[in-house]
């Protein structure tokens, strides 16, 4: 069993950044990939692929709407894992939600563990 908690969402303006930290319990963290994913206010708004990192770190995906912009990281010896967001943009705004399973999907589905998710707003 995993339990995953995000942190270090907030408000902040157009151009500026944020971390969010994804802290996990449980022995066997260290051996899951981990996504963000996050999931826009409004009606229809389904639940997007932001980026995810393989246990051991060496490899790394994102969406399109976020390279060059956010990085993630993880530290196994912290069982946390970061996304480290620049140059933040009003469409950013944002339920950003973390998720532990086997390899680096880029679906929500096949996550086994979810966090609760952190508010992430960007201000025009």
């Amino acid at each position: 069993q995993v339990e995953l908690v995000e942190s270090g969402g907030g408000l902040v303006q157009a151009g500026g950044s944020l971390r969010l930290s994804c802290a996990a319990s449980g022995r066997t963290f260290s051996r899951y990939a981990v996504g963000w994913f996050r999931q826009a206010p409004g009606p229809g708004k389904e639940r997007e692929f932001v980026s995810t990192i393989s246990w051991t770190g060496g490899a790394t995906r994102y969406a399109d709407s976020v390279k060059g912009r956010f990085t993630i990281s993880r530290d196994n010896a912290k069982n946390t894992v970061y996304l480290q967001m620049n140059s933040l943009k009003p469409e950013d705004t944002a339920v950003y939600y973390c998720a532990a399973g086997a390899t680096t999907y880029e679906l929500p589905g096949p996550y086994d563990y979810w966090g609760q998710g952190t508010q992430v707003t960007i201000s025009s």
